[in-house]
């Protein structure tokens, strides 16, 4: 039977896409075609393409009842829309089809989402329940007729009975295991796990791990997955609170690294920490590709944030990370952007060591590039960059030696928010390495080889476009390359 809201959206989206403002569009990160979007759902590598669905209101730059947008790609950096997968058109998901997973089964697509419906008429009562959508071909989807496939009536006592969402489905030990995202009687976040032989029937097993009052009023956006023997929860906790330079977004996504037990249903885990560090992530999903790589990416804006393609009536808002692989090294992720961007790269500029002292401009000038450099700080009190910068904007990225914190400031970046993120950061063998990317309306910094990533969205002029290298005493930049990179 053929989705006539499906249908209408793909519509309105060929009719209206030529209205897009281009100015802040990026490049080579994944967008909507048109509209809002936001997290990434049901990421997965299928029939030998990458699949990425996503939140979307394909109406308006805003937040509004959500269907599922949906793009292909060979190499994550080049991707093909594909129609709307899911629009709210049945009575459990009414009111939108928020976030889930998707998994392969007998050669078939399954997606696993969570359908939300208002229930009373001023909208501040809701449910949540899980359902189920599934195609032969990867592109067109069926909804099960059955659904929901989990309801309010399995949701254990110490739980909400409106938070209920975001389902991570994997299979393992002969069983389909979901997470679901939640939130307990006290206001803080949980993870909820059920267990099913064929997809359809499930039952509650435990919850599986609980936060605390530091860690978020709820919990969105589970995902678990195992490297070298470790067991990796990620969570994406709302309203957490600050604590130290950690946690300044409202909202966040934190990684635990412990030891799952499915038979039980726990999730045993010391400590957790940021996934990145800078203004713009959240909702990350992972998916193991063909090469048994473990990718990451995730939704490169932030809930409260002001975000001027709205305001300016661009018709579109809302972007994804650069695919990042996450490597599990020392006892911490580390996040590496994927190969598959080198072959992009386009119009190489090399310096091959700059003693520094005060401003220097690089004879380099782009909106959109990679910049790989090592610094070592001499005598010097501060070093860095200052990226698309003109005579009235700059975003500065600086280490202070002293510190030892390496602060991302976006207050003389242009139109968007400002601000400054800043984390602590140890010398490798008195060493800095910066390998970061800039795409029209987004800076992403990795640390030291992807020990910290820092990710934020900038909107500066047409004239912000060169590059300066600064320093507060003596510094040097011991290697420097840049390209800029081309799709």
């Amino acid at each position: 039977m053929e989705n006539t809201k499906t249908k209408a959206a793909d519509q309105f989206i060929k009719a209206n896409k030529s209205k897009l403002n281009t100015q802040y569009r990026l490049n080579y990160h994944l967008m909507g075609e048109f509209g809002w979007i936001n997290d990434p759902n049901g990421f997965i590598f299928y029939r030998d393409k990458f699949h990425l669905f996503y939140q979307h209101y394909p109406y308006e730059s805003v937040w509004g009842p959500m269907h599922w947008g949906h793009a292909t790609s060979d190499d994550l950096i080049q991707w093909e829309y594909q129609p709307i997968a899911l629009a709210p058109d049945t009575e459990f998901d009414k009111d939108g089809c928020f976030s889930g997973s998707s998994l392969e089964k007998d050669g078939m697509l399954f997606m696993i989402y969570t359908g939300h419906s208002y229930i009373n008429q001023d909208k501040s009562k809701y449910r949540q329940t899980q359902g189920m959508a599934y195609s032969k071909d990867g592109i067109h989807f069926i909804k099960y007729e059955g659904n929901p496939i989990l309801g309010i009536d399995q949701i254990p006592e110490d739980a909400s009975k409106e938070d209920f969402r975001d389902p991570k489905v994997i299979y393992a030990e002969g069983f389909y295991y979901m997470l679901v995202g939640s939130k307990d009687g006290k206001d803080q976040g949980q993870v909820l796990l059920y267990q099913s032989k064929d997809l359809l029937h499930w039952e509650f097993v435990n919850i599986l791990i609980k936060g605390d009052k530091n860690t978020g009023v709820n919990w969105e956006c589970p995902d678990v997955f195992q490297l070298q023997g470790k067991d990796i929860l990620i969570v994406s906790p709302q309203y957490m609170k600050a604590q130290g330079n950690d946690y300044h977004n409202l909202h966040s996504s934190i990684y635990f690294i412990g030891e799952l037990n499915l038979k039980e249903g726990i999730f045993t885990s010391s400590k957790y920490a940021p996934i990145d560090y800078g203004f713009d992530f959240y909702a990350p999903q992972t998916a193991i590709d063909h090469k048994g790589r473990r990718i990451m990416i995730g939704w490169m804006d932030m809930w409260e944030s002001e975000m001027p393609t709205q305001s300016r009536g661009d018709h579109w808002a809302g972007a994804m990370t650069l695919p990042r692989e996450v490597i599990l090294k020392d006892n911490k992720l580390f996040l590496k952007p994927i190969d598959e961007i080198k072959k992009y790269r386009q119009n190489q500029y090399i310096l091959e060591y700059l003693e520094l002292i005060g401003e220097n401009f690089l004879n380099t000038t782009g909106d959109c590039y990679e910049l790989n450099a090592v610094f070592e700080p001499k005598n010097s009190e501060e070093f860095g960059f200052k990226l698309r910068a003109s005579k009235n904007e700059e975003t500065v990225l600086s280490y202070s030696v002293k510190d030892k914190l390496f602060k991302f400031n976006r207050d003389h970046s242009g139109i968007g928010p400002r601000g400054e993120r800043k984390t602590n950061m140890d010398l490798i063998n008195n060493q800095l390495s910066l390998r970061i990317f800039v795409d029209k309306s987004s800076v992403e910094i990795f640390l030291n080889n992807g020990e910290k990533v820092m990710s934020g969205r900038i909107y500066p002029g047409e004239d912000a476009i060169h590059i300066k290298a600064f320093s507060k005493g003596g510094s040097a930049i011991l290697s420097l390359e840049k390209w800029d990179i081309v799709l």
